[in-house]
């Protein structure tokens, strides 16, 4: 992705501070600095994020880190201290938005809650992300992205039927808050450009799952269903399953719109099912989608995946496998869209990271740095508050910044 000129990044101007850490808040402030927002990370001195120690670690740093913190400036800065906590006060007093994804009533124990922020700075957008929200009986109970998954509902789905429950391999209960996150965000900045005035964002991990969850609550309210883990199809939408190919593999196929069911069985030579009027539509499908998977899968076991996708291809019938990270690497459409970018890290080493979401025609994000060292930005962030060198000289020995 070519990177675009500063003016025209669509957040320029929007400073964003970021009291967050791990996945959710500062995933939502990524996605803010990729568009241009001024993103000033606020991390504790010595140790900071500590998704700089997670998952596969190089030179002592996490890959990952290059992905969530790229765009963001590290300001290493003891919220716990009265002197770290006037400093944040400075920062918020100038910033538009503040993210954070404290336990709720931590910020305010600190002096750095809405209600603290928010006289300093009436514009202020202040975003919070939490396991269940600000409010209600479960507001204080600690909630990583894992519980989210399972009390929205999606943890109970996933896996096969009679099975323990099985965890998306991703941390998506955090990532679909991040997303709310900024939605919400950026819904308030369009309305501080009527009113002038910023207001609180409240984000909940459970409530960001449950509102994927698409018609769980009123097929149970209706009719008393409970909705049970199908493993790899998808209930009542037919045919939409995975099936097992010659030699092991297996390919996902779609064929649930009408026409594309009648064009999937011309290819696997059941005319018989193509012309079924009971099976013309989804509903009547979805009754009989033993019989079809089953039709499907003796086609699908006689002939090897690459022959299957190429088959069904041909036919306009959607289909695909499951992508490994090495397929996603050399896949021609990723590289074609853009989608897998390289940076150079700081050792000199490339690094191969995703692109930029969304794909905007006039004012592209970008894709910038790796994450920065911790407290990169300090000296820079602070003298722009106008904090002499004799004070920071102070708060560092004091171990505060």
């Amino acid at each position: 992705m070519h990177a675009p000129e500063a003016r025209q990044l669509p957040l320029k101007g929007v400073k964003v501070l970021e009291l967050g850490q791990l996945i959710a808040g500062p995933f939502a402030t990524k996605l803010l600095g990729e568009f241009g927002a001024d993103v000033i990370k606020v991390e504790p001195p010595g140790t900071g994020d500590p998704l700089r120690k997670w998952r596969m670690l190089e030179e002592g740093t996490s890959l990952w880190w290059h992905v969530q913190s790229r765009n963001k400036r590290s300001v290493a800065l003891d919220l716990r201290s009265e002197e770290g906590q006037a400093l944040v006060r400075k920062l918020a007093a100038e910033a538009d938005v503040v993210v954070e994804n404290f336990r709720p009533g931590t910020l305010d124990n600190w002096g750095l809650g809405w209600e603290a922020l928010s006289k300093l700075n009436p514009k202020l957008i202040m975003v919070h992300i939490s396991g269940y929200g600000q409010t209600g009986p479960y507001r204080d109970k600690p909630g990583f992205g894992v519980v989210g998954e399972a009390m929205g509902g999606l943890r109970y789905l996933t896996g096969q039927p009679g099975e323990p429950s099985v965890r998306v391999g991703v941390s998506i209960g955090d990532s679909l808050s991040a997303l709310y996150a900024v939605i919400g965000t950026l819904l308030a900045l369009q309305e501080r450009n009527r009113s002038g005035l910023g207001q609180e964002i409240d984000v909940a991990l459970y409530e960001s799952v449950f509102a994927m969850m698409e018609s769980l609550l009123p097929e149970f309210d209706a009719s008393g269903q409970v909705r049970e883990p199908s493993g790899s199809a998808l209930p009542g939408i037919t045919p939409s399953n995975a099936y097992r190919c010659q030699g092991g593999d297996y390919v996902l196929i779609a064929g649930n719109g009408d026409s594309i069911f009648k064009r999937l069985m011309g290819v696997i030579g059941r005319d018989d099912l193509a012309n079924d009027p009971t099976l013309a539509h989804n509903d009547g499908r979805s009754q009989q989608a033993e019989k079809i998977d089953a039709a499907i899968q003796a086609w699908s076991e006689e002939r090897p995946k690459e022959a299957i996708l190429k088959a069904l291809d041909e036919a306009r019938v959607p289909a695909g496998y499951p992508y490994t990270a090495e397929d996603i690497a050399f896949d021609p459409h990723y590289l074609a869209r853009e989608m897998i970018q390289t940076f150079t890290r700081p050792n000199g080493k490339p690094l191969k990271v995703p692109g930029v979401l969304p794909k905007l025609s006039a004012t592209p994000g970008r894709l910038g740095d790796g994450g920065p060292a911790l407290g990169q930005h300090t000296d820079d962030v602070l003298d722009e508050l106008g904090i002499d060198q004799e004070t920071r000289a102070k708060l560092r020995q004091a171990g505060i910044i």
